[in-house]
């Protein structure tokens, strides 16, 4: 799963290395993502300004699917905008509309078991492979003969331990400083004797007998403390803690196996009647976040503007915390397909896939019922066609050559507010042939569990943009395909005459928006519009 954690302890302590998703200078306005750059001096994708080409048009809803990790449908926000299984009677216990799901009243949970019992944390794909083909070739040697499937086994496996040796070390490094840290700030908030919310920039600058390490924190942090308080930056070291000890403790931990607890056939793809209705599980932070970028309630007066104001939400919990599996990832594109949606959201990703081919013949049913399938790019700041991120638009063979490609699919790249140097996100993965487009995916604030709101950055925050600009694009023009409406947002991007700093095999380097992505440049709404109204006068 992409994480989009702000963990800003890494920045104001300067004791650990950036994550990926350092932040953008100063603070975009409120909505940011919805403005327009001529009008309001940010790089959004103009929606409001779309709205005014669709002032009287007719629209019909469209559903909207979002594969993630939980959404809370009771939020205040997006309670409103829920798809509801028109033929499910809620609670009853009984699959009333035969669909193989019992109660599936706004979407399906495919990473928990019927009796309610649900995964929170599982493994990094590349720890469950480790753990798969250890057995078979720990003690190999490079000399040892093997069979042409063993070699690429063996090849493949000691990519996976260099992989996975790194990502241990990392992790292993950041729990242990970040136990320290946060031992040294509960010791503080423990001598000022308040809680974290109630303590004041007085409270901390009259603190006495303070150690070195509780000094050097607070100098490097006053400035994050002053701007958004205590609370948020000691949250924001609580994150990180648990971020990186959940490495160690599950992602990394060849001895942690959650999969039994759902009960499914695992091996077995066409087993699909597994899970439970709890779409909102015990972390649906990201998936809440992405469900309001896409479709939160406009104009209500409360929290934000969603990208789209006809879309209905079809939550559909796959992703734990740690990787995504396959077999959950293909089910979970059938289910949405099978009960009418016709855009699916996936802001996830992994460097490993297990199971490609069942994902791949998912994409390829979901293509032939129309369906549009928007993906994020990653977090690594790596290029795609480079590095491999699974799930992908290329279909491959068994040897993982590249058979085909997927029409119906849009990889999203994140970019943030201001046409500087700092336009393309820091952390965004890109590719001139693998990454479509770009969308506004640094600081986006948007819906969270019980109420809540908060700024979250990431490729998961920019692919949502995209698939509530699909959504809006099919609820106002319904004739027009899937593959249409993704030729309508590539060919109405907003184009930059100017280069953005990428990292490349050497280091830095300054390259134009059409040397790292299909299109060449950011999804602007209002020209979408422009460009649907003449696809569709063309049809007639």
């Amino acid at each position: 799963m992409f994480k989009t954690n702000k963990l800003l302890c890494y920045l104001a302590f300067g004791l650990i290395p950036s994550l990926g998703l350092a932040q953008q200078k100063d603070t975009p306005p409120a909505n940011w993502f919805n403005l327009d750059y001529k009008k309001d001096g940010v790089m959004g994708i103009s929606t409001e300004r779309a709205y005014e080409l669709l002032n009287g048009r007719k629209a019909k809803p469209v559903i909207v699917a979002v594969l993630d990790g939980g959404v809370d449908v009771k939020h205040e926000d997006l309670k409103d905008v829920l798809w509801t299984n028109p033929k499910e009677i809620p609670g009853n216990g009984k699959d009333d509309d035969g669909n193989g799901y019992i109660d599936d009243i706004h979407g399906w949970n495919f990473i928990g078991n019927a009796k309610g019992e649900n995964v929170d944390q599982d493994n990094l794909e590349v720890t469950r492979l480790i753990r798969i083909y250890e057995p078979k070739y720990l003690s190999v040697l490079p000399s040892t003969p093997l069979s042409e499937k063993e070699r690429r086994e063996f090849v493949a496996y000691q990519k996976m331990i260099t992989d996975y040796t790194k990502k241990m070390d990392e992790a292993a490094s950041g729990k242990m400083t970040y136990s320290r840290i946060k031992m040294e700030m509960d010791a503080l908030i423990k001598k000022i004797g308040k809680e974290p919310k109630d303590i004041k920039q007085a409270d901390l600058d009259n603190a006495q007998n303070l150690t070195s390490v509780q000094k050097n924190i607070l100098r490097n942090a006053k400035s994050e403390i002053e701007k958004n308080g205590f609370e948020s930056v000691y949250e924001d070291l609580k994150e990180g803690a648990k971020y990186f000890s959940d490495q160690v403790d599950y992602h990394l931990n060849k001895d942690f196996n959650p999969r039994p607890l759902v009960g499914d056939d695992y091996e077995n793809v066409n087993d699909r009647n597994y899970g439970n209705p709890d779409v909102k599980g015990p972390d649906a932070g990201h998936g809440t976040h992405v469900a309001g970028i896409i479709g939160a309630k406009r104009d209500n007066k409360l929290g934000i503007n969603g990208v789209s104001d006809k879309v209905q939400i079809m939550a559909v919990r796959l992703v734990p915390n740690g990787d995504e599996r396959d077999k959950d990832v293909a089910n979970g594109i059938r289910y949405a397909v099978d009960n009418g949606a016709k855009v699916i959201n996936m802001s996830f990703g992994k460097g490993y896939a297990y199971n490609k081919k069942a994902v791949d013949d998912a994409v390829k049913y979901a293509e032939s019922k129309d369906v549009l399938l928007v993906h994020a790019a990653g977090n690594d700041a790596s290029d795609n066609d480079v590095v491999k991120n699974f799930p992908m638009k290329y279909f491959t063979d068994s040897v993982d050559a590249v058979i085909g490609e997927a029409k119906n699919w849009i990889t999203v790249g994140a970019t943030g507010w201001n046409l500087d140097s700092d336009l393309l996100a820091e952390f965004s993965n890109y590719g001139y042939r693998s990454v479509d487009v770009f969308a506004p995916g640094v600081k986006i604030y948007s819906t969270m569990p019980e109420n809540k709101y908060k700024d979250q950055q990431g490729t998961s925050m920019a692919a949502p943009v995209v698939a509530g600009l699909a959504g809006l694009i099919r609820a106002y023009y319904p004739t027009l395909t899937a593959e249409q409406v993704k030729q309508v947002i590539m060919k109405s991007v907003t184009k930059v005459d100017q280069k953005v700093k990428v990292k490349g095999e050497s280091g830095s380097k300054r390259v134009y928006l059409d040397e790292i992505s299909v299109s060449g440049g950011i999804v602007n709404a209002y020209q979408a519009i422009v460009e649907a109204n003449k696809m569709v006068s063309n049809k007639k």
